[in-house]
């Protein structure tokens, strides 16, 4: 069914968080030229394409997701040039590029916004939303969503920070204008792109008031009807795709908001989306039952004709290792990698969760993420997930020669690259050996996803990849205990483990699982 190679459903993509990956310049703040410096590290872990969160102009009232300039580079991250030169020596080693697109709205500074608000008759007058009474419609980050504005003499929406003004797509020459900095970025050999909030794009035409509900923080106390999930993203997603489709093997991927899986599914599609995120699967709890709902909640979903993804962290959630290792231990970390990479599926991995990064602890005064700062305790600091990568032991980790803009985590003294290149048993090494069977094995790849439960007992998740020429079966240990695993007919062969030797062949009908052990077994 799926012979032709592409390299978005069949590769990992690996995230990049700009500020925090590399410094080239001993400013403090990653940059492009840091990106370019590390390539060969990229090609060498073997990930297939890099997720760039922004690196545009912006006066980081969210950092960066607060643009001024969509089609420009921030000097603090480089150049044009630099960019170019970038994409040139990704594609040399085979690596492509993915950026991430605002295009929900734009920083207040933006020259669009500022002629917008300067007058009710200019030529982008209404390329924001604009109204002389507020509904009662609410911010992401707290409070009203609706700023006035003195100089336009109304009030102007804005489904994030005030400093966020949501664009109007419903204006023609504003979706031209959008769709022009797709098409810009795409003639820049750009592969693909992070669609962030896409689903958000388009209010209720007649404005009506979202209906109450129950939660937690202020902006759960309405259920999104309104302002969220129109009709209108259909036909949009659709003319996007057109504009993809016509370069050759471009991708697009989408951030749902208020995410279900359902939701997220309903916008993927050979004439829409190539994927959306649903983060049910990022925030289960670490048991086999949990990320078994998750995934055949994914697959029903998404049916036949979707390819599924699957992320474990980014940068605005709490890193992986934090949610499911015990201290500095890694055990359980391995089990959720091998998860990950196993999987029937896209998967995307964060900056560092191949070293099993952790949160950094931060005191509040430590806060650098505005919308962390301004609304802590609602909205806790991102930051905590996106401390700068730890490449070595030297001051600041490697990652830069100066001071960095975050705390570096204490831990990078013995947790870091080059420490964990040297360590056949380290998270690094598991890493890159799941990647390498990924590319090995095309039942990793493409394979169906075949749940095997009657084989394991409780607290162990096992399963079958399967193609018609290949079958391999996974199974892991959730559990500190040893843990009894019946093998299914044919299959032998240690493809991988955590704890044994690789290309033994096992006699008997089971394996004894040891606390926390990772399996790929294969025919023969």
């Amino acid at each position: 069914l799926m012979t032709e190679s592409l390299w978005w459903r069949d590769g990992v993509i690996y995230q990049i968080y700009p500020r925090s990956f590399a410094d080239s310049n001993g400013d403090g703040l990653g940059d492009l030229p840091g990106i370019l410096s590390r390539l060969d590290y990229l090609e060498w872990l073997g990930v297939d394409a890099l997720w760039l969160s922004p690196f545009y102009p912006s006066p980081d009232a969210d950092f960066g997701y607060d643009i001024s300039d969509h089609t420009a580079v921030d000097e603090r991250y480089g150049t044009m040039d630099d960019f170019d030169a970038l994409v040139e020596e990704a594609h040399r080693r085979g690596i492509r590029i993915i950026l991430d697109l605002v295009l929900n709205h734009t920083s207040d500074a933006h020259p669009w916004f500022q002629e917008s608000r300067s007058g009710r008759s200019t030529p982008k007058a209404d390329w924001y939303i604009w109204r002389d009474t507020p509904n009662r419609w609410l911010s992401v980050f707290g409070g009203k969503a609706w700023t006035y504005d003195e100089t336009r003499g109304q009030y102007y929406y804005h489904m994030f920070l005030k400093e966020q003004p949501d664009v109007n797509w419903r204006n023609p020459d504003l979706r031209r204008a959008q769709m022009d900095v797709v098409r810009f970025w795409l003639n820049r050999g750009v592969d693909g792109f992070r669609l962030d909030v896409f689903n958000v794009y388009f209010k209720d035409a007649e404005f009506r008031n979202n209906p109450p509900t129950f939660g937690r923080r202020p902006f759960e106390w309405q259920k999104h009807l309104y302002d969220c999930d129109r009709p209108e993203m259909i036909p949009l997603l659709k003319e996007l795709r057109e504009l993809l489709d016509s370069y050759p093997e471009r991708y697009a991927v989408g951030e749902t908001f208020l995410s279900t899986p359902e939701k997220a599914a309903k916008y993927c599609g050979k004439e829409m989306l190539h994927a959306a995120f649903n983060f049910d699967f990022s925030l289960r709890r670490f048991a086999p039952r949990e990320f078994f709902e998750a995934i055949q909640r994914w697959e029903r979903a998404l049916g036949e004709e979707n390819w599924p993804n699957y992320v474990l962290s980014n940068h605005d959630i709490p890193r992986a290792a934090t949610r499911y290792a015990k201290g500095e231990d890694d055990a359980r970390l391995k089990v959720v990698m091998t998860l990950l990479l196993t999987l029937r599926g896209t998967p995307y991995l964060y900056q560092g969760d191949e070293i099993g990064m952790r949160n950094l602890r931060m005191r509040r005064s430590e806060v650098m993420d505005p919308v962390g700062k301004r609304y802590h305790p609602i909205y806790p600091s991102r930051d905590a997930a996106r401390a700068p990568m730890q490449w070595d032991d030297s001051p600041a980790a490697g990652f830069t020669s100066g001071t960095p803009w975050l705390r570096v985590h204490p831990d990078y003294i013995h947790r870091n690259v080059a420490a964990q290149k040297a360590d056949s048993a380290s998270m690094l090494t598991l890493t890159r050996r799941l990647i390498a069977l990924r590319r090995q094995y095309p039942a990793l790849r493409r394979g169906d996803f075949l749940p095997q439960r009657s084989l394991a007992p409780r607290g162990v998740m096992a399963y079958l990849r399967r193609t018609q020429a290949q079958t391999l079966f996974v199974a892991l240990n959730f559990t500190k205990k040893e843990s009894l695993v019946s093998l299914p007919e044919g299959i032998r062969r240690v493809v991988f483990s955590t704890s044994r030797q690789e290309d033994e062949t096992l006699s008997g009908e089971a394996i004894r699982l040891l606390p926390y052990e990772s399996v790929i077994l294969g025919e023969g």
